[in-house]
């Protein structure tokens, strides 16, 4: 058996009588309460390799920047270590031109903040390695156009097949590529 729906009067007695639950508040942004404790944090510890991070081409140069990367900076007792991440031959670079580097931290960091600098070599991982072309990446050529690719086959004709044509083939495509005759 069905149960009539109740009159619009009352719906409203029924809901004086009934009160609904409030919605819940959302919870406070995450950055409200961390943001005392890593302001406490930095004044202990400092900012680390993150202020370099952001500003590491101006520090080192545009040509440097694209071969290393700050990856931390260690308290010791006399000042700070910082590490860097160097990608291959780039080392002897970097250590090079490691005092210049330091000055240039220090400035950025505070006066005598970085005291060292410890060269750790692999592949680095920043913006820098994003703006560098692939080293290993071939670029595909267009090809001949229909023209060209007869002529060079009417040229070739006479050779016998193997390995002398068809080395003779890509040759003659990279010229007629090239605009050579």
């Amino acid at each position: 058996m069905r149960r009539p729906l109740p009159d619009p009067s009352e719906v409203a007695e029924i809901l004086a009588r009934r009160r609904t639950k409030p919605t819940p508040r959302p919870p406070p942004a995450a950055a409200r309460s961390l943001g005392p404790l890593l302001k406490s944090l930095e004044a202990k510890f400092g900012q680390g390799a993150g202020a370099l991070q952001t500003n590491w081409r101006e520090i080192v140069g545009e040509t440097l920047a694209r071969h290393t990367e700050p990856v931390k900076l260690v308290k010791t007792r006399t000042g700070s270590i910082l590490e860097l991440r160097v990608a291959g031959p780039a080392a002897a670079i970097v250590q090079h031109q490691a005092p210049d580097i330091l000055a240039r931290a220090s400035m950025k960091l505070g006066e005598g903040e970085v005291t060292k600098l410890r060269i750790v070599q692999g592949p680095i991982r920043g913006p820098g390695l994003a703006a560098r072309p692939m080293a290993g990446r071939k670029r595909t050529k267009p090809p001949l156009d229909a023209a060209a690719e007869q002529a060079l086959a009417e040229g070739l004709a006479d050779q016998p097949d193997g390995p002398l044509k068809t080395a003779l083939e890509r040759l003659g495509r990279e010229i007629l590529r090239q605009g050579g005759r």
